[in-house]
């Protein structure tokens, strides 16, 4: 069954219920972000957020799908362990390794991860930057940043840089993803911190550097003037890197458009609908009160 093939509704009036899972979960924006897809596009159902205890991710989603869930977001740090209780999943989702988005559907439980493609849209929509043929250096080699490559490398950069602070791990995350890089054309390397390359076009940080308070774990030789910096995190922990690109000479990007646009996925995996971004996406930033 595909996204677009699934039940949009329940019957009788009672609206679907989803959630998103996870630990910590009580700042998350996703119900305000598919309430307002709802709204837009008519669909019945509601959204909660609901805590997973850190030993009980599996028992938590199966007495919400019991309870007549039907579907859920995945946030930290129970994204691995998602993927691996799915029956069915996308090739994205194989691919990372994680997922996102589950789906309970009669057959068995369909897992996506939407992170990459929802970087990607907000990049070359919400950001006006096409990533085809232009020098991507992707900081992080974590559960963020092998759900973003894949779609970052099908987006058909000219090449792909991978680093991270343990080298090892960015040159495995690499050689997963060597097959389909060479299919898009993409010279994808790896290496440790020290081997991000200089003059990037775009500079994704997918590391956990934003938690710790680091501005960026990489040089500012790696911008090239004019370039698109992304954080993927948003709200105070971002403002240090983007504080950071500024300063370096180059275009400042918070996750929040990323996070608008993986949401929008998710809404057209459960419901088969595609809902606008940009008005849900102004709300949020007049929300939280960031124009950034």
């Amino acid at each position: 069954m595909t996204a677009a093939e699934s039940p949009p509704a329940a019957g009788r009036g009672v609206p679907d219920r989803y959630a998103v899972i996870g630990n910590p979960v009580a700042h998350s924006q996703s119900p305000f972000i598919h309430e307002a897809f709802a709204r837009q596009t008519g669909q019945a159902m509601v959204y909660e957020r609901v805590l997973a205890p850190l030993d009980g991710f599996e028992a938590t989603v199966r007495a919400f799908a019991t309870a007549g869930g039907r579907g859920c977001n995945v946030t930290v740090p129970f994204k691995f362990e998602a993927c691996r209780l799915a029956v069915r999943r996308t090739e994205r989702a194989e691919l990372a390794g994680a997922a996102n988005v589950l789906r309970f559907d009669a057959d068995g439980w369909w897992a996506d991860n939407s992170d990459g493609i929802g970087l990607v849209r907000d990049i070359e929509q919400g950001a006006g930057r096409p990533l085809a043929g232009r020098r991507v250096l992707l900081v992080g080699a974590g559960g963020a940043a092998a759900g973003v490559l894949g779609p970052l490398l099908q987006a058909r950069p000219a090449a792909l840089a991978l680093v991270n602070r343990s080298a090892d791990k960015a040159v495995a995350l690499a050689a997963r993803h060597a097959a389909l890089a060479r299919a898009c054309g993409v010279a994808l390397t790896a290496g440790g911190l020290g081997e991000a390359p200089p003059g990037c076009d775009v500079v994704l940080n997918a590391s956990a550097s934003s938690l710790q308070g680091q501005a960026s774990p990489v040089s500012a030789a790696v911008l090239r003037q004019g370039a698109l910096a992304v954080d993927l995190m948003y709200g105070s922990a971002a403002r240090p890197f983007l504080a950071w690109a500024e300063a370096g000479g180059a275009v400042a990007r918070d996750g929040l458009g990323m996070l608008v646009e993986q949401a929008a996925e998710a809404f057209y995996d459960w419901r088969g609908v595609r809902p606008a971004t940009p008005p849900v996406l102004q709300a949020l930033r007049a929300r939280l009160g960031d124009a950034t």
